[in-house]
């Protein structure tokens, strides 16, 4: 019989090696997965996922089994995204009026950011809020899960991927010719 994650979750923050082993095996994937759809790049979800599980085993020990184990490590992974981006920008301020080497520093940016497939772009141009709601959502997340992750109601989330889907779809006609 297999362990659920939740006791899987509450044995790895008494220290349980094993237990922390398999939930990473069974997690690391949709983990990945979210934060490719928060950053937009595998490259950062790369950096990003594995900031995360490097830090797990610390923040296991504040997991108290009060949410599922999953939606847990959802918001751990919500927030983590919420903090990647505000150091990038921050780190964007700080480097502005570099001159010449910013410049071509953004150039390269908007040349990678080219090549990356229109859903994740279009994502990325997305209001934080509605950029979260969606990525959870696409994960086969049900909006009463991606609600309590994000901590608002599921009507809020309903509301959210309505407008992220009018926002999709005007993306959408201004790219055809």
């Amino acid at each position: 019989m297999q362990t659920d994650d939740d006791t899987l979750a509450l044995a790895a923050a008494r220290g349980e090696t094993s237990a922390f082993a398999v939930l990473i095996e069974r997690q690391y994937d949709r983990l990945f997965r979210l934060c490719f759809r928060l950053t937009g790049s595998q490259a950062d979800a790369e950096d990003l996922t594995q900031d995360i599980c490097a830090a797990l085993p610390g923040k296991l020990r504040s997991y108290r089994a009060e949410a599922s184990f999953t939606t847990w490590l959802y918001r751990l992974c919500v927030n983590a995204a919420h903090d990647r981006r505000r150091r990038a920008a921050t780190h964007a301020r700080a480097a502005s009026g570099w001159g010449e080497w910013e410049l071509n520093r953004r150039a390269e940016i908007d040349d990678s950011a080219q090549a990356i497939d229109w859903l994740t772009t279009a994502m990325r141009s997305l209001p934080d809020d509605l950029r979260d709601t969606l990525a959870l959502t696409l994960d086969d997340m049900t909006h009463a899960q991606a609600g309590e992750i994000l901590g608002i109601s599921e009507g809020t989330i309903s509301w959210r991927i309505s407008e992220a889907k009018k926002h999709l779809s005007s993306l959408r006609q201004e790219d055809r010719p």
